[in-house]
């Protein structure tokens, strides 16, 4: 997982701290430089996030316009995608290299989500969804 910005100490880092920890070293995390200055920022962002991936994985961007899925859903997905990276765009999103690059958009939904948070999100979807592939009662359908 490749996100822009870094956690800073605070609860939103401690719910990130927690989900890191119950997905027991399965998902790393790269915290991508967040620049906040010049026209070119998210073409900036885009190559960053693109360096971080290591090759051959399978890319699925967090964007607004993605595909919106149930915990469920996410889950049958993710048993497919066993070489999957996700990407969190900064505070203006994603670049359009990143999307144009990415297997599969994923949307938390039609709003707007601020990007620390999605990355907490994201972070207990995994969570969840391996709890739904284990059989573990985490999921309440």
């Amino acid at each position: 997982m490749a996100a822009v910005g870094r956690m800073r100490p605070g609860p939103l880092r401690e719910l990130q701290d927690e989900y890191l920890k119950r997905l027991g070293g399965t998902v790393a995390l790269v915290e991508v430089e967040e620049r906040r200055t010049g026209p070119d920022l998210p073409r900036r962002e885009a190559a960053r996030l693109l360096a971080a991936i290591p090759p051959g994985m399978r890319l699925v961007a967090l964007d607004e316009r993605g595909t919106t899925l149930s915990s469920p859903d996410f889950a049958r997905h993710l048993s497919e995608w066993n070489d999957a990276a996700f990407v969190i765009g900064g505070a203006d999103g994603l670049d359009e290299a990143v999307r144009e690059r990415a297997s599969f958009r994923l949307a938390f939904g039609t709003a707007t989500w601020p990007h620390l948070l999605c990355r907490v999100m994201l972070l207990e979807q995994l969570y969840r969804a391996r709890s739904i592939l284990a059989g573990h009662p985490y999921h309440r359908s």
